[in-house]
């Protein structure tokens, strides 16, 4: 099946969190964007809060702790994309796939996702892990201006592997998956919160439309019945364009306090 190139969670929670401290939308508006399809969102390890509390309760008492903004992690291996550490933060946020990073107070959140309930009612449970983080420069995040050139050659390289490997006639999965893709962007599905610069807004949806393209070649090249070999070449020719697409994202969801901090 192809992988849906979707917002991560740490991107709802940044964006919507940012239009919140800007006071652009509600707390309770903002919550409800950050849940999604999820079932409840909860924050633990708060300073001064021995247990979990709710999201909106979180994000409140974060502002009055310093933060003025958020910005997105997407770390990989060898990669650690928008970490500025310690290393115990860091590894947390590379185990989760993903992490958020206070601006203006040293605090993170790292995401633990639970499932429950029976085959056909399942619903998620996130608790937002709240741990110390290093105030300094995020790791390899590029300005919006460097990210936007970056997918233009990106997706050129994409278009050419998808090619390459014959995945336009790799049949009805790719096209269902392109074709939902299309579908989002249209109905707006892309677009970041109130508050974010329209160039970030386009980034951030060519990096998705690129994200895809990146998914459909590892999962559909020729049918998808390849040799270990095969699947080699296509990660060494793929790895580059997809860490491209890891980037852009980061920049789009961190252009709110870069734009911030520019105009100071």
């Amino acid at each position: 099946m192809i992988s849906d190139p979707s917002e991560p969670r740490s991107g709802r929670l940044a964006v919507w969190g940012n239009a919140l401290l800007a006071g652009l939308v509600s707390p309770d508006d903002a919550a409800v964007a950050i849940r999604g399809e999820d079932a409840v969102h909860r924050v633990r390890g708060l300073p001064s809060e021995s247990g979990v509390v709710g999201l909106t309760l979180a994000l409140g008492r974060l502002r009055t702790l310093g933060v003025t903004g958020w910005r997105v992690a997407l770390p990989v291996s060898g990669h650690p994309l928008g970490l500025s550490g310690p290393a115990g933060f860091n590894a947390r946020a590379l185990a989760a796939g993903e992490a958020v990073v206070g601006h203006g107070a040293p605090w993170g959140l790292v995401p633990s996702v639970t499932e429950a309930g029976p085959a056909g009612d399942v619903h998620v449970e996130v608790v937002w892990e709240c741990l110390p983080v290093r105030d300094a420069p995020p790791a390899d995040v590029p300005s919006l201006g460097e990210a936007e050139r970056e997918l233009a050659e990106g997706l050129r390289e994409a278009t050419r592997v998808l090619s390459r490997l014959d995945v336009a006639a790799s049949g009805p999965v790719a096209e269902a998956a392109i074709d939902a893709y299309r579908a989002r962007a249209e109905a707006g599905g892309a677009a970041l919160a109130p508050g974010y610069p329209p160039r970030a807004v386009r980034v951030l949806e060519l990096a998705q439309r690129v994200g895809l393209l990146v998914s459909v070649a590892y999962e559909n090249g020729h049918g998808g019945a390849v040799s270990a070999s095969e699947m080699a070449a296509r990660g060494e020719a793929l790895r580059p364009v997809e860490r491209v697409a890891r980037r852009a994202r980061v920049a789009a969801y961190n252009a709110y306090v870069e734009e911030r901090e520019r105009g100071r």
